[in-house]
Formats: structure tokens, sequence, C-alpha cells
């Protein structure tokens, strides 16, 4: 399952992580979500112990969104030590995608 980000814990669980991290930027409204959110949970199965997965709820986020750039949902961040590697913006995307980039920041 993946993790729930928030600001409160978002420097803890994503920029001082010694893990990679997926942070997928959602909100409960947007439909393109929705539709990658299994996809987004089977990826915290598949890479637990190796990376962490987490939701940050745009509507509970917003500085986090600001501060990233976020402009349009669903956007898939890809950090490592701290810093923002790759993005994938919209939900045309696989779960073995999500799962390779993750594995290859490891």
């Amino acid at each position: 399952m993946a993790l729930t980000i928030t600001e409160e814990n978002f420097e803890s669980e994503v920029l001082n992580s010694d893990q990679p991290v997926l942070v997928d930027f959602w909100a409960e409204w947007c439909g393109p979500c929705k539709m990658i959110a299994p996809l987004v949970d089977a990826v915290a199965k598949d890479v637990e112990g190796t990376a962490k997965v987490g939701k940050c709820n745009l509507d509970d986020g917003q500085a986090l969104a600001a501060k990233y750039g976020i402009r349009s949902i669903p956007t898939l961040l890809f950090f490592k030590d701290g810093e923002v590697k790759e993005q994938i913006v919209g939900a045309n995307v696989t779960q073995a995608q999500l799962a390779d980039k993750l594995k290859a920041l490891a």
C-alpha cells in the first residue's frame, strides 16, 4: 500500500529517504488519477523494501504542488537523494514502466 504523503511528512518520507521514492500527486475529483491509483498501489507492493511509493492529495498539499510546479494531475515524481530525477504527467503509463523507473534509481 502506498504511503500518504503530506506537507508534514514530505521531508522525512521523501527528501530524507535512503531509498528512491515515487510520489503520485493526485486529487479526489481527478478521473485519470483514479484510473492509475491501482497501478501505483501495485507498484508499492512490487518495490517494497527497495523503494517507497507515496500519494500526495493536492487538495491537502498545495504548497508541495507549487514547489514542484505541478500544473496537471496525475503527476508522478521520482525522487532519489532528495532530488527529482524523473517526472511523468498523465495516466498514460503502465505498472511495469513505473516499477522499472524506480528500480533504475535504486
